[in-house]
């Protein structure tokens, strides 16, 4: 049984970054939004739900859905997006699952944004999170993304609250200044305390 730990963190808070940091120390990493990508490939049976729910305009004309049409329709509708949750939660879980189990690593690093509002801290032994002030994720998020700031506010706003996140974290990365030396200490200390538990366990 592959040692999982579970990295999370509200959008803006560099979770990618400590990910990446991670790999750089041999840790195969199972990132939860390539999976998201990966269902709704074309060729897919989910994308063709989705196709045939939510009409075939919802395909790009690559053949790809488009996330940003489904996102705005989702948004605006509370049972599209129950239904859309229902359709592709479980088979990411799944691929999430088998990927972990297939780590060659000492550990791996599953990355999910929601892992605590959707429930997934069970599938981790450890969970780390990125923790940063909601001013620096809107910050962040609305520089890097170019976005507005009321759609930041919105997924921000669907996601967990910090206290949420911290609450159900065994460890935390401060990520309030951008030194990333201090992080990649970090995260070196704790691949160190990760290693020397996947051997305990």
């Amino acid at each position: 049984m592959t040692y999982i730990v579970g990295l999370t963190g509200g959008i803006g808070s560099g979770k990618s970054t400590v990910a990446d940091f991670f790999a750089e120390l041999g840790v195969e990493v199972v990132d939860a939004d390539i999976i998201a990508r990966q269902v709704v490939a074309p060729g897919e049976p989910a994308l063709a739900a989705i196709a045939a729910r939510f009409g075939p305009e919802i395909i790009a004309a690559d053949g790809n859905l488009d996330r940003r049409e489904l996102r705005r329709r989702v948004f605006a509708n509370p049972a599209e997006k129950d239904w859309l949750d229902a359709l592709l939660h479980p088979l990411i879980r799944e691929r999430m699952i088998s990927a972990c189990a297939a780590a060659r690593s000492p550990y791996c690093l599953l990355v999910v944004p929601l892992l605590v509002e959707n429930k997934l801290t069970g599938l981790c032994r450890r969970v780390l999170v990125v923790d940063v002030s909601p001013e620096q994720q809107l910050a962040r998020t609305t520089r890097r993304d170019k976005a507005d700031e009321a759609q930041i506010r919105a997924i921000m706003a669907a996601q967990a609250s910090r206290e949420q996140r911290l609450a159900a974290a065994d460890d935390v990365i401060d990520n309030k200044d951008p030194d990333l030396g201090r992080v990649k200490a970090e995260v070196a200390r704790l691949h160190r305390q990760y290693l020397s538990l996947a051997r305990e366990a």
